[in-house]
């Protein structure tokens, strides 16, 4: 063959291959016509593909004579020859793939939020985080979920920087969080201070990215007897996005107004000129400012294919940066606000398919934050030494918090049909506090101004093996599954740098024989100058503590449709704690189908919660601010011969009874969920009030964590949602409400004074905890390039209980009297939230908004109040309005 004529076919065929494209453009929705958000779209034999955006539309480019592979959790794969075809679209029917995570409340694979037979919420992210400029997972739920609750906190230690959250008003330990259908660690930290949730421990879902997240599923039901310990008030499972060839990110920017409405006096602080300057330490006044608390937020999310069956990588990084928040407060607390955070965001998401029935899994991350708050002011006095602060000084409490976490497993289906999971979980919470801008009393002049305080954290591993089958061939549907668990965990309190903990004598010698040395005393008052770094006292070698205990289980659930109309599910858990015994539980619920449109559904079950191991071992020597005086405190180990002699028993498991009735409704374009709860919880875990302590050297009061009260709960969960399509124009409606009513049945203080152990002022705390009521409209609109979001969310009065409560009741009428004046009513609000985006190019989206547009406040209080500040850590926040740019992008 001559040259030229061997260049000519070779050009033939390149023009060939190049007309062979094509663009293939299309729509992919479910059964009843709805958009599908990411489904993965994959050229059948190669690493090309895309997904859909939030329309379910999508574009890909690929040969004529190609097959196209559609995939989607919980849908049945799809394939379609494109045979030159330039629009392709598909309806996906439900199903089961290999690699699904299962809705959470039910192992079969052929139940939906809807048909299920206990009330499930699937929240997509995507479309959450596009209507809102929150930046914590925390704060989306807040506004998304019916009965979830999370409060920003200040001058509560540790719970300035991890903001406890609630499901249904019980404890932040109650609610059980999953990833992936797999166990999440806890936090190390115990909530100690004036916060919602004293003496539980909890799950930091700020530290998991929103940028990795597909969906999240909330059961709003006990489920203690499905997935064990924590279970109380519900389960939430976090499921990862798993998309391929295609990187989406954002770039969020946004501040609060300073513009805090109320009448206050002249000099208050965080008022114009009188602003605590953030840049220096000490009571240096800064100058005002319009904003604060500005923050900073970008993430991006890629995946990429493994192999040509569906395997897949998926990577999410995240970076947040947020300053300080100052508020109107009392000289005594003049860093009333919101902490400051810097943190870096890594999670990854994995599939390997071995075969067609088998393949690997694995996802894990690391979330790393730096964290900056103010603890209360030290004005003058013994605690304050003048030639380093001479108008006094506001410690600042910082950390150091990272979690770590990695699952790993196999999952297989087995020739018999049945499906087997094998894999183990392992986490990790560290939390180190540094504390800085404050001194050492005791050393006087020759202080330090920063200290290692130590810290604490808390090692998790959970190996799980799960067996699940659904028959097709027996009744209308069964689905059986059965596994066992094994966990262990580890606490570990480690002490901080000497000058942290430590109590100086006059020659500056750290006192170890306090009957032989002399500690200083302030020359004016004549009281002893403390040791141990102010605002933090730091952990000694005295408060260290490594203990553990592992756990086993056993479990056996099963789904039975015993015709189309009516479904029962059972399930049974055995557990065995090393450190307290055995329990066993069990649930039932059932679904009938009214009518086509229409299921009625309910529950009953038993369930329980271990007390973790921070609420058995936890200790330290801290100081107080009670009215704005400080008081010298200990918290004391339950299994300390101190605690048992006050007559504090051993910590037992938390036991509950709950139960739900409710029904769903789908006509088209409308659905509702309505759904009525009862939850009994006897022998909860909660942190007693001060017992004067005057046996114990330094100390002035005592504290204990007890199985202190039973409590009944009551409450109806509301999700009703429209959505219509009008030509190019879609509109959407969803009202989301929960009504809730928490009574306290009785207080387990045996022979001790009843106000000592657990007194109204704590009841207080308890009910504020669970709010009368949330609710929530969220309206959508989108035509072309446009959409807009409002929102309105009506948060219940509150009532807390303040300082004057510890006051002598001689100072009033009665015990009745004290009570009403201590009262602090916070009205009902309503807080608006208002968004509009437009879509520049197809890969880059402009959204800008604003969160409490009109700057609501809760309603100003006195300095009695437990932050120090004008307003208590209620449902709405205390940051006022925030406004907001996000910038999206995908390619």
């Amino acid at each position: 063959m001559k040259p030229i004529g061997l260049l000519t076919l070779l050009a033939i065929f390149g023009l060939s291959y190049v007309s062979a494209q094509t663009s293939v453009t299309g729509t992919v929705t479910d059964q009843d016509g709805l958009p599908l958000v990411g489904v993965n779209i994959v050229e059948k034999g190669t690493t090309n593909g895309t997904s859909t955006d939030f329309d379910g539309n999508y574009n890909i480019s690929v040969l004529d004579n190609a097959t196209l592979v559609f995939s989607y959790i919980g849908y049945n794969t799809t394939e379609e020859a494109v045979s030159g075809r330039q629009t392709i679209n598909i309806s996906l029917s439900e199903g089961m793939l290999l690699d699904e995570v299962q809705l959470v409340g039910s192992r079969s694979p052929k139940r939906t939020s809807t048909d299920t037979a206990v009330p499930v919420d699937v929240i997509d992210i995507a479309e959450v985080t596009t209507q809102s400029g929150r930046i914590e997972v925390n704060e989306l739920l807040q506004y998304a979920a019916p009965s979830f609750n999370a409060n920003k906190q200040s001058g509560s230690d540790g719970a300035d920087h991890i903001d406890p959250a609630t499901l249904r008003g019980l404890g932040p330990d109650q609610t059980l969080v999953l990833i992936n259908g797999k166990r999440r660690h806890q936090s190390s930290l115990v909530n100690i201070f004036g916060t919602k949730g004293r003496g539980n421990t909890g799950t930091d879902l700020n530290a998991i990215p929103a940028s990795a997240i597909k969906r999240i599923e909330i059961l709003r039901d006990g489920a203690a007897a499905q997935y064990g310990s924590d279970a109380i008030a519900g389960v939430i499972n976090i499921v990862l996005k798993d998309n391929t060839n295609k990187v989406n990110g954002f770039i969020n920017y946004g501040a609060y107004n300073t513009n805090a409405p109320g009448d206050f006096p002249a000099g208050t602080p965080n008022t114009d000129g009188n602003r605590l300057d953030t840049d220096k330490d000490g009571n240096a006044i800064g100058s005002d400012k319009s904003f604060d608390g500005g923050s900073v937020k970008a993430g991006v999310n890629f995946g990429a294919a493994v192999g040509n069956n569906g395997g897949y990588v998926n990577v999410t990084t995240e970076y947040v940066k947020k300053n300080k928040t100052l508020r109107p407060g009392f000289d005594f607390r003049r860093g009333f606000g919101e902490a400051a955070i810097e943190g870096f965001n890594l999670m990854v998401n994995a599939s390997v398919p071995l075969s067609e029935k088998a393949e690997f899994y694995a996802f894990g991350g690391r979330n790393y934050r730096d964290t900056d708050a103010f603890a209360f002011t030290r004005n003058d006095g013994n605690r304050v030494i003048p030639t380093i602060y001479p108008n006094g000084f506001n410690p600042r409490i910082t950390s150091n918090i990272v979690d770590n976490s990695v699952s790993a497993g196999f999952r297989t289906v087995l020739d018999s049909g049945w499906k087997l999971d094998f894999s183990n979980t392992y986490g990790k919470n560290s939390f180190h506090y540094f504390i800085k801008g404050t001194l050492n009393a005791s050393m006087e002049e020759v202080s330090p101004t920063d200290f290692d305080a130590g810290g604490h954290n808390l090692t998790q591993n959970t190996l799980n093996l799960d067996f699940s089958k659904y028959y097709d061939d027996v009744l209308e549907g069964m689905n059986l599954a059965f596994g066992a668990e094994y966990r262990t965990e580890n606490f570990i309190i480690f002490a901080g740098e000497e000058g942290t903990w430590g109590t100086y004598d006059v020659n500056g010698l750290l006192i170890t024989d306090p009957s032989n040395q002399t500690q200083p005393t302030d020359p004016i008052s004549g009281e002893l100058r403390p040791g141990g770094s102010q605002g933090f006292p730091g952990y000694g070698p005295a408060n260290e503590v490594d203990r553990g205990r592992s756990n086993f289980s056993l479990y056996a659930d099963g789904e039975f449709e015993f015709t189309e109309s009516f479904l029962l599910s059972a399930a049974a858990r055995f557990e065995n704690f090393s450190d307290f015994g055995s329990t066993l539980n069990g649930k039932l619920a059932a679904r009938l189908k009214a009518s086509e449109a229409v299921n009625i559904r309910g529950s009953v079950s038993t369930g329980f919660r271990a007390p973790s191991l921070a609420q058995i071992y936890y200790n330290l020597r801290f100081t107080n601010f009670i009215g704005g005086d400080a008081v010298d405190q200990l918290l004391s180990p339950n299994n300390s011969p101190v605690t048992a002699s006050f007559g504090i028993g051993q910590l037992k498991e938390e036991k509950a009874l709950n139960a739900g009735l409710g029904f769903t409704a789908n006509f088209g374009d409308f659905t509702a969920t309505v759904d009525g709860y009862y939850i009994k919880v006897d022998d909860r875990i909660v942190l007693t009030g001060n017992f004067d302590a005057p046996q114990i050297p330094n100390v002035e009061a005592a504290q204990f964590f007890v199985n202190g009260v039973d409590t009944k709960t009551t409450g109806l969960d509301i999700v009703l949602s429209w959505r219509k399509t009008f030509n190019e124009s879609k509109l959407s409606a969803a009202f989301i409400g929960n009504i809730n009513d928490m009574k306290i049945d009785k207080v387990n203080n045996g022979n001790l004074d009843a106000e000592t152990f657990f007194g109204e002022r704590d009841k207080g705390f308890l009910l504020a905890s669970a709010p009368k009521s949330k609710l929530t409209l969220n309206m959508n609109y989108s035509n072309n390039k446009f959409d807009a979001g409002l929102a309105f969310t009506h948060f219940s009065k509150v009532e807390l209980l303040d300082y004057q409560m510890l006051e002598p009741t001689s100072d009033y009428a009665s015990f009745e009297d004290k009570i009403f004046q201590s009262t602090d009513t916070y009205d009902p609000k309503l807080v608006t939230d208002l968004v509009f985006g437009y879509q520049l190019t197809e890969g880059l989206k402009l959204n800008i908004g604003a969160n409490n547009l009109f700057n609501i406040y809760p309603d100003q209080q006195d300095d009695w109040v437990e932050g120090g500040g004008y307003w208590d850590a209620v449902q709405m926040g205390f940051g006022g309005a925030y406004y907001y740019a996000k910038l999206g992008f995908s390619f």
